[in-house]
């Protein structure tokens, strides 16, 4: 059997998906600070990425389906998810500061572990891995309590965002496992364009937006940009590691990303974690370094596209 590229192997998908994700965050919230209009910039993200995929599709550099209506009312669910998990992660940081949301964000692999065991086939994480998705907790919690401002606030919403997250993370694997696609730049097209349409009504009918949209400067229309093209960035490595790995190290792999987020985030601004939230952060990272992802059940019926069943390291040792 022949390698495969590089392009469609694990190591490729999970740092391009780091790398994006890592950073997005951080354009973001400064094209938020020169634009003061989310709801647009979501929607020019996800529009963005669905009409370059379309672009270069049809100028034949990648493979692209086609819009569907079969394939749109399965995928429909996932654009729903997606927004509603965009919806209450905003609503519980409103109410809660981002290290209490962390503690939470960081204990979702424990319960989607048990939801791949449930739904998809596979086999509960070994004792090693059980000890690793605890440690995340742990260091993820001790990074927390090291800020002075740290309070819990928001129990609904943070979990609503929780119930709803490990949804998407499950459901989302569901679909890449279930419905048939020529290639991940087809699912990259379908998520993100189906997304953005109700998003057009968010932002048109509020005032404040469009009056900033009409004060935008050149750079603004460069922050902007940018993190478009993170966002094309952030689709495509998601989609990709989504179909190489389990859902449950999927998650993992987005806990390690806030990790690094939070690194590049204190290198910027004046707010620096102190030297023990630092090692909690370390520690956090060591442990996702030995997290071994669940190898598939012999008996599933929902397998993985590569229906890899040995166990293999999250991270390129």
């Amino acid at each position: 059997m022949d390698p495969k590229p590089f392009y469609a192997t694990t190591p490729f998908a999970v740092g391009g998906y780091m790398l994006c994700s890592a950073t997005l965050l951080i354009a973001n919230k400064y094209a938020v600070y020169k634009v003061a209009a989310p709801s647009f910039i979501l929607f020019s993200q996800l529009m963005g990425t669905a009409v370059v995929v379309k672009a270069f599709a049809a100028m034949g550099k990648i493979e692209c389906d086609a819009l569907e209506m079969t394939k749109s009312k399965k995928f429909l669910p996932v654009a729903l998810i997606f927004l509603s998990t965009i919806f209450t992660n905003m609503k519980s940081l409103q109410y809660a500061n981002v290290e209490t949301f962390m503690v939470f964000r960081f204990s979702t692999p424990l319960v989607v572990s048990i939801a791949d065991y449930l739904f998809l086939g596979r086999k509960l994480p070994n004792a090693r891995s059980w000890i690793c998705l605890f440690a995340l907790l742990i260091g993820a919690f001790g990074y927390a309590t090291t800020d002075s401002s740290f309070q819990v606030k928001g129990y609904t919403f943070c979990a609503l965002w929780y119930f709803i997250f490990c949804m998407d993370q499950i459901y989302l694997k569901h679909v890449i496992n279930t419905v048939k696609m020529d290639s991940t730049w087809g699912r990259v097209f379908y998520s993100n364009f189906l997304a953005s349409v109700p998003l057009v009504f968010t932002f048109i009918n509020d005032a404040d937006e469009i009056q900033a949209l009409k004060e935008m400067s050149a750079s603004a229309f460069m922050a902007v940009f940018l993190s478009v093209a993170l966002g094309v960035g952030m689709s495509y490595f998601a989609w990709c590691a989504r179909s190489l790995l389990s859902a449950a190290s999927f998650t993992v792999v987005g806990n390690i990303c806030k990790i690094l987020t939070i690194a590049i985030n204190v290198s910027l601004w004046d707010k620096h974690a102190s030297s023990v939230g630092i090692a909690c952060l370390m520690f956090c990272l060591v442990a996702a370094y030995f997290y071994q992802q669940a190898p598939m059940r012999a008996d599933s019926k929902d397998s993985d596209d590569h229906g890899d069943i040995e166990k293999k390291n999250l991270l390129p040792k």
